[in-house]
């Protein structure tokens, strides 16, 4: 059974604070890069763009970590080691949108790439590790 989070998980989770997302390639090197994030029950949902290494990473190996720092307490961390369970570019181009509003509190996602096809991953978490005072 997989782990869920707690209240105070939840609410570093709806801070503006950025994930670090770890994927395997396709040598199993580590790739880390720091994302936009949100809870949806006790998923975690992510965005990106197809043709960027942590998609082809996501699509080729479910495996991942993340782990979470909150900005004002260095101290407080969450660690998860989970697994994709939902890589989609379905309603993309919306999540991209939520995830601009709570990160940079404007309506759409001002960065877009002409040509670009975002993707929403979906993780689950597996092993939740968290000290949060």
């Amino acid at each position: 059974m997989a782990d869920t989070f707690s209240d105070a998980s939840r609410e570093l989770f709806a801070k503006k604070v950025f994930a670090h997302l770890a994927t395997l390639e396709a040598d199993g090197s580590p790739n880390v890069t720091p994302v936009w994030c949100r809870l949806d029950g006790d998923d975690i949902v992510i965005n990106t763009a197809l043709g960027r290494a942590k998609a082809k990473n996501l699509a080729n190996d479910a495996r991942v970590a993340i782990s979470l720092t909150d900005p004002d307490n260095p101290y407080a961390v969450i660690a998860i080691r989970g697994t994709v369970v939902g890589f989609t570019t379905e309603g993309a181009d919306d999540v991209i949108d939520q995830l601009a509003k709570k990160y940079m509190d404007v309506d759409t996602y001002p960065l877009r790439k002409e040509g670009e096809v975002r993707v929403t991953v979906r993780i689950r978490p597996d092993r939740i590790s968290q000290q949060l005072a």
